[in-house]
This record gives C-alpha cells, sequence and structure tokens, in this order.
C-alpha cells in the first residue's frame, strides 16, 4: 500500500537506464584509460613483434607433351601408355607425402635454424614447421588439380626459396619413380619377350630333332626296298595329301635314299634353328627396340609450375589493423565493464 501510494519510490536493486548513463559519463576518464591503455597494448604486439611472410608456389598437371618419353616403346612393347593423370598422380603423391615432408624438415628446415632453436625438442619444432608449411589443394571441390605450396616464415627470401626447394624435390622424387615404374615394365617385357624366344628355340630343336627321327625311318625303309631316288609318274600331279605323306608322313621313304640322306646330313650339321624360326626376327627387333629406350629426367615433366614462388614484400602477420581495431573494442568493453562494476559498488553504498 505504501509503495502503491508513492511512485517515487523503488527498489534499490533496480537500475535507472538515464542514472546509468549518467553513472558512465562521469567514469567517462577510466573507459577512456583502460582503451587507450588496451590499444597500446595491442598497437605494442603489432608493431613490435616479428612480420611473418608467406611464399607459394602454383602447380598443375604437365602437358601431354611433358610425359611424352614415357610412352616411348610401349605401344610396341604392347604396354599401356601412361596418362597425364598417372604422371600427376605420382607428384601429387610425392608432393603430400609425409615421408618427403620429413625429408625437407631434417634437410632443409632444421640446418637454417640457430643453435639455440634447434635445441628445442624435435616433436615441437615439427608441430611448428608443419604450421609454417602447407601442400594441398586449396579448391578441391572447384579446381581438384590445382595444388599450392605455402610457407610463411619471418625471412621472405627464405619462404619463397623453400617453395621452390620443396616443388623440385617433389618432382625429382616424382621422376625417379616415374623412371622406375618405366624401366621396371619394360625390364619385365623383355623378359617375357626373351622367355618366348627361348620357348620358340626349344621347340625348333624339338621340331629338327623329330624330323631327323623321321627321316632316318624313312632311310632304313628306303634301303630295305631298294628305293635309290623317288618314284615319279609321269603325267600324273599328286594331291595335297599325297604330296604331305610324300615329304612329312609314311610315304617319306619314296623320296628316295639318297635325298633323305642328304636332308639328314644337313640337319645334323645345323648350328642354329634361329633362321627358320618364322616370329623370331619379330620379336628380336622388339627386343632390341625395348634396350635401347632410355628415359632422361631431363626430358620429361611431371607438373607444370603455374607460378613460381617469389619474394613477398608485404607481410601476411600480424594483421595490424586488425589488431588495433580488436584492441580498441576489447578495451572499450573492458572499460565500461570497470565503470558498471564502480557504478554497482557505488550504488550499493548508497543504498546501505
Amino acid at each position: 500500500m505504501e509503495q502503491a501510494g508513492n511512485p517515487a519510490r523503488y527498489d534499490v536493486n533496480e537500475i535507472d537506464l538515464r542514472e546509468l548513463f549518467t553513472g558512465l559519463w562521469t567514469e567517462r576518464l577510466l573507459i577512456l584509460l583502460v582503451t587507450l591503455l588496451v590499444g597500446a597494448g595491442a598497437a605494442v604486439y603489432a608493431f613490435l613483434s616479428s612480420p611473418v611472410y608467406e611464399a607459394k608456389s602454383s602447380l598443375l598437371p604437365p602437358r601431354q607433351s611433358d610425359i611424352a618419353s614415357y610412352n616411348l616403346g610401349r605401344k610396341i612393347a604392347k604396354l599401356p601408355e601412361f596418362k597425364v593423370e598417372d604422371v600427376y598422380g605420382i607428384f601429387i603423391r610425392n608432393l603430400t607425402s609425409e615421408a618427403a615432408r620429413r625429408s625437407f624438415f631434417r634437410e632443409v628446415y632444421l640446418p637454417s635454424l640457430s643453435e639455440d632453436e634447434r635445441q628445442t625438442a624435435q616433436d615441437t619444432l615439427w608441430r611448428l614447421f608443419n604450421e609454417k608449411f602447407s601442400a594441398k589443394a586449396p579448391d578441391v571441390k572447384n579446381r581438384p588439380d590445382f595444388f599450392e605450396v605455402r610457407v610463411e616464415y619471418k625471412d621472405p627470401e627464405l619462404a619463397a626459396k623453400w617453395s621452390n626447394i620443396y616443388v623440385e624435390r617433389a618432382a625429382e622424387l616424382a621422376r625417379n619413380d616415374m623412371q622406375q615404374n618405366v624401366l621396371q615394365e619394360i625390364d619385365t617385357r623383355v623378359q617375357e619377350i626373351d622367355g618366348q624366344i627361348e620357348v620358340l628355340r626349344t621347340a625348333a630343336l624339338k621340331q629338327r630333332e623329330d624330323r631327323v627321327a623321321r627321316l632316318k625311318e624313312a632311310l632304313v625303309v628306303a634301303d630295305e626296298v631298294g628305293m635309290e631316288a623317288p618314284q615319279v609318274t609321269p603325267g600324273r600331279i599328286a594331291s595335297d595329301g599325297e604330296l604331305s605323306s610324300f615329304v612329312d608322313g609314311s610315304l617319306m621313304y619314296m623320296r628316295g635314299a639318297k635325298a633323305i640322306r642328304a636332308e639328314l646330313q644337313v640337319l645334323e650339321a645345323r648350328q642354329s634353328d634361329d633362321p627358320f624360326i618364322s616370329k623370331l626376327r619379330g620379336l628380336q627387333s622388339q627386343l632390341v627396340f625395348l634396350k635401347g629406350i632410355e628415359v632422361k629426367p631431363g626430358n620429361v615433366s611431371v607438373f607444370t609450375l603455374d607460378s613460381a614462388a617469389e619474394v613477398p614484400e608485404t607481410p601476411v602477420k600480424p594483421k595490424k589493423v586488425l589488431i588495433l581495431t580488436l584492441g580498441i573494442v576489447i578495451g572499450g568493453m573492458l572499460g565500461v565493464f570497470v565503470a558498471l562494476v564502480r557504478y554497482v559498488m557505488r550504488k550499493g553504498k548508497a543504498a546501505i
């Protein structure tokens, strides 16, 4: 009842907005001071922090002409030709592999550090290195074959140098892998052809031995029947079946002992069956060609360098404008908070 009859009175815990703004205005110098202090701290950090520069190399798949040497002789060898995506895939595998990155970390990054920096634990240095280095496709959805190697470092020249060195190291690994693949496949094909040649020579030898065995039996028959010369009926042409039997079959003895002895003498004196193997020369030609193939890394490219890393001039960190803006905003918020605390404390004391 008393409170209803006196609207000017209010609970001490209720906040009058007009009084609140008046209290904050009273503390405006405190708010300004806190804002300036935090902003000054942000400015000190922004301007005194060591600048970090970013260098990047842009990479694309090789052209078909760049991988032509890898396909040399593959049609003749009856091997599938390499496609651009096959070669580029091997390059990307090396570019993004953990082994390649750790090799670069040990052989390039660690030697560049000072003696004191190298005293840091290896796992910590590895984590810091990975924070400064990346090799990935920045837009996998729209450009899955476009890759970038990014290096962030306090020395802009080293950042650019490391980016280019890493790309070349990955390319060298890819070229070595491709060369081994090509040579291994060619070597496999060479062994296959060698095996075919050996089979043909063995078969030819067996055929010659079989021929000698048949001739010897025919010679025995010819001697027994006293047939020294072949029996030919004037004016009669033999059919194909009769001719086959006459030369190679059961009637071979009818060629006469003289002809049979002459052929036996030639066959037994033969040193090589190579001239009589129909497919041999073709296989030997393939063999000579395949053994003469040389894949030289200088003749091929496993990627296209869209843009080599150049020495950056503008640091990417720290972002001074952003840091200053955040410092002022946070400083202002902190100043208002301190002023509110002081206002509430004063109001509480006044209520007591």
